[in-house]
């Protein structure tokens, strides 16, 4: 450009005589690149079809109808991976598995009944990684743990009564579910029962297997405190059964990039493809993966030769503890990391009861953790001007580490994407602002097996395949943007209103 400059100075008089025409296409490489974005993401925005990826879900429920499940380190799994392969080759792209060991884990039993003093069922659900219970549970006494801000997070806790030879009931929050657990432990407690805070499902990950000293499930609010309540007039005998079948697996995530682009500008888009095992996974997450494929696909049609690299990735064993992401980012090599720009995550696109929340990058909501590394706001106002112009409505959500973010912004990188809520229950307000029912889960069916093809919604679904399509488009020339200030967000909130939901990684950990 300064070369450019040093002309136009020399040469006024040639300069002056010129023709509009002549002088037309006077414009700088990086004018160039900005204009060829807009084209291309308007495009990308126009030619992508919640319709089309539709087919990409009936074939992940095909799949998961064939084989069970499409959980990582199943015959399901592994045909969903190759179906990805398979479709990224025939659209041109440079594709490849990365294959990485993880400790597989299968629920054989989740089961507990109250013996005494008044019998009944009560729902479970097996933490992963717990030691198993013999064939038929164990029987004993519960013991509540005091309730305070750190619930049986330390040795403390459990002075106050004797746990040795009975359950620990512990309400969540304050540590991991695996310091709960163990702490009990070593208070003499053969069992654990973790209850949650908060409405809404339980269960989660107590880590690693190699800290997990007793059997460990997790039960709703409501049961916890009618349990803890029973307690207080007496002793509650209870069984509790909770085996799994854990051993190591090989399993594989799917990278495709674009053959042509600067590497040192690498920009990623990247969502979880196994499902949880009790079904199809078809919003959690075959949305983001077909949402993915779909814009792969028009992309390879629509621009040989991109300025920057786009590289794609489906994720495995996501719903085991953000393990894909985590294999791919600890194998890059210093080099590698500086040279990816962002990383875009898209995990359930198309919840029924949906909202439509882009990650809080700058802070903006104040919601849980902080802003993400330099760039991650930037990202989110490109997402927030994409929507703002199509006049859709929007809030922020919060960075909780519970999907494959996770991994890129631990290591410096920028990090965004969207998300259309879990098990969290949608607001009045929010109601108003994007339809559908206050008081009820943005996905009713998380993680169960009602999460198939009658679970989505298809205007959900398209929003975020526009959102996909715009930032594919535009940073497959132009990269500038991330770069721009973001202007500071107001008292309120600014930047992306307010949100604070969780994502949709199962992985809870606390």
């Amino acid at each position: 450009m300064a070369s450019l400059a040093a002309a136009a100075l020399a040469t006024p008089l040639l300069l002056a005589s010129a023709s509009p025409a002549a002088t037309a296409d006077h414009h700088t490489p990086k004018d160039r690149e900005t204009r060829s974005a807009a084209k291309l993401a308007a495009k990308l925005v126009k030619k992508s079809s919640a319709d089309d990826a539709f087919e990409h879900l009936e074939k992940f429920q095909q799949i998961s109808d064939t084989t069970g499940n499409r959980a990582a380190g199943t015959l399901g799994y592994d045909a969903s991976a190759a179906y990805v392969f398979q479709q990224l080759k025939k659209f041109g792209y440079n594709v490849s598995y990365q294959a990485f060991q993880f400790p597989y884990i299968e629920t054989r039993a989740e089961k507990l009944d109250v013996v005494s003093p008044t019998p009944r069922s009560v729902g479970v659900v097996a933490m992963d990684y717990t030691k198993s219970t013999p064939v038929g549970g164990i029987t004993a006494d519960l013991a509540a743990v005091p309730v305070d801000a750190t619930t049986g997070c330390e040795p403390a806790d459990y002075a106050s009564a004797t746990f040795t030879g009975k359950i620990a009931l512990i309400k969540r929050g304050g540590c991991t579910f695996a310091q709960k657990q163990a702490t009990a432990a070593d208070a003499g407690a053969i069992g654990a029962l973790i209850f949650n805070n908060t409405e809404g499902s339980m269960g989660g990950t107590l880590g690693d297997p190699a800290g997990v000293k007793i059997p460990t499930g997790g039960v709703v609010q409501a049961e916890g405190e009618k349990l803890a309540a029973e307690l207080a007039n007496g002793p509650v005998r209870v069984t509790l059964d909770v085996r799994q079948l854990q051993e190591n697996r090989t399993t594989r995530n799917v990278i495709a990039e674009t053959k042509h682009g600067n590497a040192a500008n690498t920009v990623m888009l990247g969502a979880h493809l196994d499902s949880v095992s009790e079904g199809a996974g078809i919003n959690d997450n075959g949305s983001g993966s077909a949402g993915l494929l779909e814009v792969a696909e028009e992309l390879a049609k629509a621009e040989k030769r991109p300025t920057n690299k786009i590289r794609f990735a489906w994720w495995g064993a996501e719903e085991n503890g953000l393990l894909g992401s985590e294999a791919y980012v600890a194998s890059l090599s210093s080099l590698g990391k500086k040279e990816i720009k962002a990383y875009l995550n898209f995990d359930m696109i198309a919840s029924p009861n949906y909202g439509i929340f882009l990650y809080d990058g700058d802070n903006s909501d104040g919601v849980g953790a902080g802003p993400g590394p330099e760039g991650s706001a930037q990202i989110e106002r490109d997402m927030q001007k994409f929507l703002d112009g199509r006049n859709t409505p929007h809030e922020g959500t919060d960075f909780t580490g519970r999907s494959d973010y996770g991994p890129f912004i631990e290591v410096g990188i920028p990090a965004g994407g969207t998300f259309t809520g879990a098990e969290v229950k949608k607001t009045a307000a929010q109601a108003a602002k994007f339809g559908g029912t206050a008081g009820l889960a943005y996905d009713p069916n998380y993680h169960g097996a009602g999460d198939d093809l009658s679970n989505i919604s298809m205007k959900a679904f398209g929003i975020n395949i526009g959102i996909i399509a715009n930032a594919a488009g535009t940073y497959a020339h132009d990269i500038s943007s991330l770069s721009k200030p973001v202007p500071p967000a107001g008292p309120n909130g600014g930047q992306s209103g307010s949100g604070g939901l969780h994502d949709g990684h199962a992985a809870v950990t606390e």
